[in-house]
């Protein structure tokens, strides 16, 4: 057996420095997180071999003193906290003060700093964690910090790195990462491919600093741009604001997801959860969100010590927090009114004061032309043809008595095909941005014009998105109908989970599940919901216990029961090749008009265009 020892100091650094130094890619996320904890406006970035020969990071930040600079190369070295108070409430990127003194330990390193108060620089050289030179350099203020060689005394550890390519790839991923949380930061990064090897190099990628649509542009997309919107919510102590794709601008995979917790990237499971949620009644299944989200929130109420990368945290209150996150994006989702989704998403036209600016929020490229957020209620659970015209024939009414009483003369718009709605739909053309039915196109689309160009209408997706949403909004008012088992289903689970369903009866019982305890280990399900009464009741309850497990909350049976009511909303909408009357297609844009979620249908598909005059003229060279 065995005998216990204490590790050499140079075992203990190549411990510590596969935590930390996973790839090239990890000294560069490394060092460029020190660059902006030390206020640095200006990076400089450049690599050779995907970084396995050199990484070399410049900024223009505080620097750090020359009597300093030895400490900085030595494990549990910080300038950042000074006791273990410190680490609750983390206000910086690092803190820990081991990457550069792992870095050292696998790499030749050289390190030169100046300060505001230095007349000169200084620098020092470590090899593998022996130091192999120092002295006065000439240095502007800043800090530049050169790491060669990388894993040139643990060769075994080279073998495990990936193709240059990817490497390369990585690092540049690393730092567009980084650049979305800080704006008002510039960064610059050029790699050179090792000699002899075959491929493309990269061009050098420059972001400025202090021009979001740029830098959005630039890390995702011209089209996430033109295909997002700006929120920001609020509620006590915490705060998330950012770009979230429109639902139709989505993607197979997640690699266009960026969320930052007080400027830090994470990636969390519990968020990731929340932010699907949110997405689910909007965006094909299978498809993914597209979106770069702040949260703030205290420092006290996150611990970003769990993992040596940083890249998970944990919330002190993360059922809170994940339903602020749901509740923010649905309701932004929800209000997409439209008014709103054919237009350039509203965002601030610079640094927002998050990103270290007090400048204000203004449009990104114009402001939205419309505002429906004093809307009417819908006002009833069915969605025939009858219903939306009653109640487009009760506005009309309403508009009459208003002329009347009003006294004042309308002009009559020759384009109004019934002549008895003329007068009324005047009065109100700008308070509708879908306009008003003009005709229909091979018995699927409705053309229509408002006082801005034309619009066209998907009218069995449009129809599908209202049925929906007043069935959801009818059984909100009247609760889940259920169904009693006619022989109780009992089924085994684990005593955790047992302990779960006991505890979360409320939850089940929302859901329009009775779950009741019968032992240490088993559930019995006596009630369910209509419409699931043919699905699997055991996979069922199973999820859910999993998701209230996970997250705190439980969403599947929902989602289940929106399903259905969406396929039923899909068979119970009028089909194409239905001819309408112009009084039927102006009921179903005024009904569109106050419908939640009304621009997509219920599969995520665009339910209207609209093409303004300027889009019409120039399809026709007009003024040409």
């Amino acid at each position: 057996m065995s005998r216990v020892k204490v590790l050499s100091s140079f075992v203990a650094d190549q411990i510590a420095a596969g935590e930390v130094v996973e790839r090239p890619a990890s000294i560069v996320k490394e060092l460029l997180e020190n660059s902006i904890d030390a206020g640095a406006k200006e990076v400089e970035v450049r690599t050779e071999a995907g970084g396995v020969d050199l990484v070399w990071v410049r900024d223009n930040g505080g620097g750090i003193h020359a009597d300093d600079l030895p400490l900085a190369l030595q494990r549990h070295a910080t300038s950042k906290i000074g006791d273990a108070g410190d680490l609750i409430g983390i206000n910086s990127l690092g803190f820990r003060g081991e990457a550069l003194a792992s870095v050292a330990s696998v790499a030749k390193v050289k390190l030169s700093s100046a300060t505001s108060s230095d007349a000169g620089g200084w620098f020092v050289e470590s090899h593998g964690g022996e130091t192999q030179a120092s002295g006065p350099i000439a240095h502007p203020q800043g800090t530049t910090v050169e790491v060669r060689d990388l894993f040139y005394n643990t060769p075994a550890r080279r073998k495990f790195l990936k193709a240059e390519r990817s490497e390369i790839n990585q690092i540049d991923l690393i730092l567009r990462r980084l650049s979305l949380a800080h704006m008002d930061v510039g960064f610059s990064l050029a790699q050179a491919r090792q000699a002899g090897s075959s491929g493309r190099v990269n061009r050098p990628l420059r972001l400025a600093s202090g021009d979001p649509a740029d830098r959005l542009s630039r890390v995702l997309s011209p089209d996430f741009v033109e295909n997002s919107v700006y929120i920001d919510e609020s509620n006590h102590d915490l705060r998330m604001f950012g770009w979230v794709g429109l639902p139709h601008h989505n993607r197979r995979q997640m690699d266009q997801q960026y969320f930052y917790v007080n400027g830090r990237a994470i990636r969390d499971k519990l968020v990731g959860h929340a932010i699907r949620q949110a997405y689910s009644d909007v965006m094909f299944h299978g498809r993914h969100a597209v979106y770069v989200l702040y949260l703030q929130l205290p420092a006290d109420g996150v611990d970003v010590n769990v993992h040596p990368t940083k890249h998970e945290v944990r919330f002190r209150e993360a059922r809170q927090v994940h339903d602020f996150i749901f509740s923010s994006l649905n309701r932004a989702l929800r209000d997409l009114r439209p008014g709103q989704l054919s237009d350039n998403p509203t965002a601030p036209s610079t640094t927002d004061a998050a990103f270290g600016s007090d400048v204000g929020r203004s449009s990104l490229s114009q402001q939205r032309p419309f505002d429906l957020s004093s809307r009417p209620p819908v006002s009833g659970p069915t969605g025939g043809f009858a219903q939306l015209v009653h109640e487009h024939e009760r506005r009309l009414d309403d508009r009459r008595t208003a002329l009347e009483e009003q006294r004042s003369p309308w002009p009559v718009q020759a384009q109004a095909a019934d002549m008895d709605e003329t007068a009324a739909e005047q009065v109100s053309e700008d308070a509708h941005p879908l306009g008003y039915a003009i005709a229909q196109l091979h018995g699927i689309y409705i053309l229509a014009q408002n006082s801005q160009g034309l619009v066209i209408v998907d009218m069995h997706a449009a129809h599908e998105r209202i049925v929906y949403e007043q069935m959801k909004e009818a059984q909100a008012r009247d609760g889940i109908v259920r169904q009693r088992l006619l022989v109780p289903l009992t089924f085994n689970v684990s005593e955790q989970e047992a302990n779960l369903a006991e505890e979360c009866a409320e939850q089940f019982d929302a859901a329009g599940l009775v779950v009741e305890r019968m032992g240490q280990a088993s559930i019995v399900v006596r009630e369910v919901p209509v419409l699931l009464a043919k699905a699997n009741v055991q996979e069922m309850v199973q999820d859910l216990l999993g998701e209230l497990g996970e997250f705190g909350t439980g969403e599947s049976v929902t989602r289940k029961n929106f399903d259905v009511l969406a396929t039923l909303a899909c068979r119970g909408s009028v089909r194409a090749n239905r001819q309408l009357t112009i009084t039927e297609m102006n009921a179903l844009l005024r009904s569109m008009e106050v419908t939640e979620n009304a621009g997509l249908c219920n599969h995520g598909r665009p339910t209207f265009i609209r093409r303004n005059l300027a889009e019409l003229d120039r399809l026709f060279l007009r003024g040409q």
